[in-house]
């Protein structure tokens, strides 16, 4: 395309859920379902839930007022809320989601209260099985640091602001949509942006063919004069249709939007953005992975598409300070740099160790990765070991089952014995613990220094503030 899309900002108010006054979550400590209870508690509505396991998340949506308990107990639950949804990571079995069904309560999906909430505003919706989470995060900040306002349902949690919610008088939605369980067909886009079809959640697609139709039927729910942003070359990427289309990538010339003059700065990068009808120059992104500066295109397009000044959107990208376990520092010193990153797919695990050994490659790199799910260790397990062959030394945690149940054969040696160039080990959280006060913190930092890295989508995170404390306190 060779111009910048005219948009339309319809003015009606958020609507369709005027009439509720008690919400019940089954599995409200989600980042998804924890974004819509803020929804609903932010416009006065009584909001409560459970979760199998209390969590940093959870406890901040204790401390905001909205009580949570821990145990399948229909006692503990509301009797009769005027709406009751559920995450479809909840086994249909669950005994307070039964209950409810059983005495007729209204119960629904997360994606169907997402469908009501953004049916009358003007949406942007960001798709893709890696990077969603980023662009839609950075985008919303486009949107609030300008002024231009939005109101925002992230999955995940914004440095900036502290939440992966927050509302705005204007009524213009950033949604995160998620291909998990095919919740994004739900939605209702003014410009969306997608950023990858891989193979991913074959549990639910069966079939990576599937998986790709999925996003293609996402594409075709594009609003009449809508725009989609998508990744250049991507496989059926021709069958993403809109009636206006702009490709991105991060320095292919070919693509309508990319990078040029690119330099890595102290841990991030200044570029300039060439978009089909102007040029952005000099924006700075403090954040680190060359993968995140692609992403960084794809929300300055978006926000760009809505005449919002350079300026402002080269401003907002300086003050953008991340996602929570998106590449996020946590100790960032000349010896020592310290990532944590929600790396939970083969690309996206590769992506990771590509941006952190670019930026420090003089640095031995130790990642420690927890697979997640059985279903996908199982299916990506030689993708997981090529990706992890880009580090020096490799350390495996058991893998985190989350809503799955084990299955034969299928554990983190799967992953290791794939594995061709790193030292891997396979340890379990306590002995992990151990080998980093016996062994790696006597000689990190040491020689050239050390680069060390988290990553999965588990638990992993609970050890984000005790490996952060062990190299912070190293004797450098």
């Amino acid at each position: 395309m060779n111009g910048r899309p005219d948009t339309v900002l319809m003015n009606t108010p958020l609507q369709g859920l005027k009439t509720i006054r008690e919400v019940y979550f089954i599995g409200i400590g989600g980042i998804g379902m924890s974004a819509v209870a803020r929804y609903f508690h932010a416009h006065g509505v009584k909001v409560s839930g459970y979760d199998k396991t209390p969590t940093a998340l959870t406890r901040e949506l204790e401390a905001a007022g909205m009580p949570v308990h821990y145990e399948e107990r229909t006692d503990l639950a509301p009797a009769k809320p005027d709406l009751v949804v559920y995450t479809p990571a909840i086994p249909e079995q669950h005994l307070e989601l039964a209950w409810y069904r059983e005495n007729g309560q209204k119960v629904v999906k997360r994606s169907d209260v997402l469908q009501i909430i953004s049916a009358g505003s003007f949406n942007l919706c960001v798709a893709g099985t890696h990077g969603k989470t980023t662009i839609s995060t950075m985008l919303a900040h486009l949107l609030r640091d300008t002024g231009f306002g939005c109101n925002a349902f992230l999955g995940g949690i914004s440095v900036n602001y502290g939440t992966n919610f927050w509302s705005d008088p204007k009524n213009v939605c950033v949604i995160e949509a998620d291909e998990y369980d095919r919740s994004f067909l739900k939605l209702s886009p003014d410009v969306a942006i997608v950023t990858a079809m891989d193979a991913d959640h074959l549990d639910i697609y069966g079939t990576a063919e599937d998986v790709e139709q999925a996003f293609i039927d996402f594409s075709k729910k594009v609003k009449p004069g809508g725009l989609l942003i998508k990744h250049f070359g991507l496989h059926r990427g021709k069958e993403l249709v809109a009636d206006h289309t702009m490709t991105y990538s991060l320095q292919n010339d070919n693509a309508d939007i990319c990078a040029e003059n690119l330099k890595m700065v102290n841990g991030g990068y200044v570029f300039d953005v060439k978009l089909p009808y102007t040029t952005i120059e000099q924006v700075e992104l403090n954040m680190g992975g060359m993968h995140n500066v692609e992403n960084a295109l794809a929300a300055i397009a978006a926000a760009s598409s809505l005449k919002i000044d350079s300026d402002k959107i080269r401003q907002a990208v300086k003050s953008f300070r991340g996602v929570k376990r998106r590449f996020e520092y946590h100790v960032r010193t000349q010896n020592i740099v310290y990532i944590d990153d929600y790396a939970h797919h083969p690309e996206e695990l590769r992506a990771l160790l590509k941006g952190a050994r670019a930026l420090f490659n003089d640095k031995k790199c130790t990642i420690l990765f927890q697979p997640h799910l059985f279903s996908r260790t199982k299916d990506f397990a030689a993708g997981f070991a090529a990706a992890l062959d880009l580090a020096d030394e490799v350390i495996l945690l058991p893998v985190y089952g989350a809503r799955e149940l084990p299955v034969e054969g299928v554990t983190s040696q799967l992953i290791a014995s794939k594995m061709d160039r790193a030292e891997v080990r396979l340890m379990d959280r306590d002995q992990f613990l151990r080998w980093m006060d016996d062994e790696y913190v006597k000689h990190a930092g040491r020689e050239y220094g050390s680069l060390f890295i988290t990553a999965g989508a588990g638990d992993i995170d609970t050890l984000v503030p005790v490996i952060k404390k062990k190299l912070e306190e190293v004797n450098l």
